[in-house]
């Protein structure tokens, strides 16, 4: 069994197409096709079925690919990790991050760290709660940006860094756009601009909600934050989102009111994985956060 063959088993099954996986490898379509017929005679099982013009994996090979993503995992780390050691300062960072977060945050920290480690490279992924969690447990991210900061969790670890206030949002013209503070229950008649529901800012305004004694109206629902700012400008209704994410500006621009009944805040932390040593570029980098948010 040969490297070449699990790294093209794993490119056909994440694209369910040899076509498109052999354009991606760079390599012939033949190439691909055969290096899966020979790995599938060396199991003796039969890891795809044909379903249309697409491949699917077979149960059998479900079960692989899991334990060949893993290996392919290790091994990238193992010479990343070679690297590091040679030379420390020209490594690779892999961190995931929120949406909410990439606007502002995670390009203040990059731009600073990358004036003493100009040469280090980072390899971001956005996603949700759960999946940066997910992906820090299985080892596909060193570390993760993550909010709200989990204090125990299974699999995972870290630090808080900071604890951000939330802001309700209202169209230009709102009867409360003028307000320098409100009660959060002053907006219970007005209809809220929601994320969805995989999304831990929901939960967090939810919250807020039930603690200022009523449920809010959903009039519309968004999966990122610049959408959620826009529909709110847009007179769709109202919202609560954190202060980084109202820091650009844009042509439609919903009017930003404090909330003193409840204070609304989410934490924000950084972890990696529980009871495993991060790469030495991601310490450097770990440590430089803890600095720079005053730990």
């Amino acid at each position: 069994m040969e490297l070449r063959q699990l790294q093209y088993f794993v490119k056909v099954a994440r694209k369910q197409h040899v076509t498109q996986a052999a354009e991606e490898l760079h390599v012939a379509q033949s190439a691909v096709s055969r290096q899966i017929h020979q790995l599938e005679e060396e199991l003796g099982v039969q890891l795809f079925v044909q379903k249309g013009r697409n491949l699917q994996l077979t149960s059998v090979g479900k079960l692989f690919l899991g334990r060949v993503e893993g290996i392919l995992t290790d091994l990238e780390r193992a010479v990343n990790e070679i690297h590091e050691y040679l030379d420390p300062e020209c490594g690779e960072i892999r961190i995931g991050f929120p949406h909410s977060l990439g606007i502002y945050l995670l390009p203040t920290v990059v731009a600073h760290f990358r004036k003493n480690y100009p040469n280090v490279k980072f390899r971001l992924r956005q996603g949700t709660f759960n999946s940066l969690i997910r992906d820090v447990y299985k080892g596909e991210i060193d570390l993760a940006f993550i909010s709200p900061f989990p204090d125990k969790h299974e699999h995972v670890t870290g630090e808080l860094l900071l604890n951000e206030e939330l802001y309700a949002i209202v169209p230009q013209g709102h009867v409360l756009a003028e307000y320098q503070t409100i009660r959060l229950e002053q907006l219970k008649d007005d209809s809220f601009v929601m994320f969805s529901e995989e999304y831990s800012l929901r939960t967090i305004v939810l919250d807020a909600c039930q603690q200022a004694g009523f449920s809010p109206q959903i009039g519309f629902e968004g999966e990122e934050t610049d959408t959620i700012r826009g529909l709110v400008a847009a007179g769709m209704g109202v919202s609560l989102l954190p202060e980084m994410a109202l820091m650009e500006i844009s042509e439609l621009q919903p009017v930003k009111v404090r909330v003193t009944e409840p204070q609304v805040t989410r934490s924000i932390g950084l972890v990696h994985r529980k009871g495993e040593k991060l790469p030495l570029v991601a310490e450097v980098f770990r440590q430089f956060l803890l600095d720079f948010f005053g730990h």
